[in-house]
């Protein structure tokens, strides 16, 4: 038996109040001051800040209560139970697979741990073009210290493993700067399996902090239940309507749920939050709600080292290089972050191109693989617009983002800066994760072969983990779905606090933007609410 702590399942011992899915059905209606939809970065700053202000919490989670005792590092385990569609969930015409967390503590329970601030051109690009005047370093900076705080926020200063050295060794040779990436962790193992849940709690995710916190605080949680619409009259939201849903998400036959409170924080990311207002015809008079949702669109390319690098152990992501956003205007030719990904087997064979004795070479190398991935930065350009939520018949959301040519040129700069890295960190062949490329064995060849690639939708393989947008903070009403203060524009008892807030992407991993922003957001909150004065940390 695991003699690690499981602070979950101690607290259920304890008496949490949570139902739903195994824990038994809800009763039929609740009355509390804010219903929380989501239970991800916004969610739970805003659950642990609500309740440490004495408001009565409820917080409604779609997806499983899952434990580090049930993380056994397995692929197979972890995309069907934490993730959105088993971790298959595509845009309209499946040219991104979108990974998303749908669990308690949601993308923060299987995400990498990368850790960024805000950066300062673009929080001066909304500034300029979103109204948004208050939205600057030195105002948000107190609030990103105590996010910091809060969940062990520093850079991770061990050695990186060698898939993340390899892309700072390249970068060396070609006189490229690169740096260590800051981690939410406290006493990691470096066991390298945080996308498929940390087993031993030291990833500090929304699972395992601000949820637990809440919850000792007196907080509700409901399970596997899914927030279907919000009742609206008269410029306020009046219920919240739930239903059951099965641990795969599957439509469950248990009594509905009505929650009536005072205020409603939307927090189920920035695909689902659109379709809860879409599904409940919120008021969108100037048409931006579910518009502008941003991706960070993921390009990769794969080399064969001579050595081991065994990209499935260490810490997964633990250097960068912003080079390629910083030497050009963030409103001109698509820049992009450079990163290394972790390497497990399903997903690595999953998501390169290619099939029979091509898909088995590359299969045979997975030991001696090293991956680099480019997050193009999204939304900065009036070529780059980003996608749009709508609803499918059923009432499920669906995510069209067209892949035009602006973004794709973008892609094929990143190809080739990372084909280049590569080389130079040693790489005995890169391949681009592309259809029609195939292994090149020199710089020359690969740069030339690269040039002449068709950047196309379902030719080159576009992949995301950060999906933004779609419910806009704007400081004029015409250019966004909330206002500065998180609240929606025309129901003044609804807030969003997710990443749908995004005007544009961010041009980093975006969790510490969730957590900073949706901090100032949720101090507000509970002032308004008459819960005082709460800070974070």
């Amino acid at each position: 038996m695991s003699q690690i702590p499981d602070p979950i399942r101690e607290g259920l011992a304890r008496g949490w109040h949570v139902r739903g899915g195994p824990y038994g059905d809800p009763p039929a209606r609740i009355e509390c001051d804010v219903a929380i939809v989501g239970s991800g970065a916004g969610a739970g700053i805003t659950a642990e800040l609500l309740a440490n202000a004495g408001l009565k919490v409820v917080i409604v989670e779609e997806g499983p209560l899952r434990s580090s005792t049930d993380f056994h590092q397995r692929e197979s385990e972890a995309y069907p139970s934490l993730y959105q569609e088993s971790a298959a969930r595509k845009t309209a015409d499946k040219a991104i697979n979108i990974l998303q967390g749908r669990c308690v503590g949601g993308s923060t329970t299987v995400n990498w741990t990368s850790s960024f601030r805000t950066p300062v051109e673009t929080l001066e690009h909304w500034r300029k073009h979103f109204a948004l005047t208050t939205y600057d370093n030195d105002s948000l900076a107190p609030f990103f210290t105590q996010a910091e705080r809060r969940l062990n926020i520093a850079p991770w200063l061990p050695p990186p493993n060698e898939n993340n050295d390899l892309l700072r060794r390249g970068a060396a040779k070609l006189g490229i700067p690169a740096a260590a990436i800051a981690r939410n962790v406290k006493g990691c193992w470096n066991l390298g399996s945080c996308g498929l849940g940390c087993p031993t709690n030291a990833k500090q995710s929304m699972l395992v902090t601000t949820i637990p916190a809440a919850l000792n605080r007196g907080a509700m949680l409901l399970v596997e239940t899914r927030a279907e619409r919000f009742d609206i009259a008269g410029g306020r939201v009046r219920a919240l309507r739930c239903a059951a849903v099965g641990a795969n998400g599957r439509p469950r036959h248990a009594p509905a749920v009505e929650i009536s409170a005072r205020h409603y924080v939307l927090a189920a990311g920035a695909i689902n939050s659109p379709a809860v207002l879409l599904r409940s015809e919120a008021p969108d008079p100037f048409g931006r709600l579910g518009k502008r949702t941003f991706l960070h669109p993921v390009v990769l390319s794969a080399a064969t080292m001579e050595q081991k690098v065994e990209g499935w152990q260490g810490a997964p992501q633990s250097i960068y290089s912003d080079h390629f956003l910083h030497t050009q205007a963030i409103d001109g030719p698509m820049g992009f972050k450079l990163e290394a990904p972790p390497l497990h087997p399903v997903i690595f064979a999953s998501t390169v191109t290619g099939y029979g004795e091509q898909h088995a070479r590359l299969m045979r190398g997975f030991a001696n693989t090293h991956v680099q991935l480019a997050l193009l930065r999204d939304g900065f350009h009036p070529e780059s617009p980003g996608g749009s939520v709508s609803l499918r018949s059923d009432g499920s959301a669906l995510l069209d983002y067209p892949l035009n040519d602006y973004v794709m040129e973008g892609g094929r700069r990143a190809l080739l800066a990372m084909a280049e890295i590569q080389f130079a960190a040693g790489a005995r062949e890169v391949v681009p994760v592309h259809e029609l490329a195939r292994p090149y064995n020199s710089w020359r060849e690969a740069r030339e072969a690269i040039a002449q690639l068709p950047m196309k939708p379902l030719l080159a393989k576009v992949v995301s983990a950060h999906v933004m947008g779609g419910c806009g903070l704007a400081g004029e009403e015409r250019l966004g779905v909330v206002r500065p203060d998180g609240v929606h524009w025309q129901l003044d008892n609804l807030s969003v606090h997710d990443g749908s807030l995004f005007p544009t992407s961010i041009g980093a991993n975006p969790q510490l933007s969730i957590y900073g922003i949706v901090n100032r957001l949720a101090q507000g909150l509970a002032q308004r609410l008459g819960g005082g004065n709460v800070i974070l940390a």
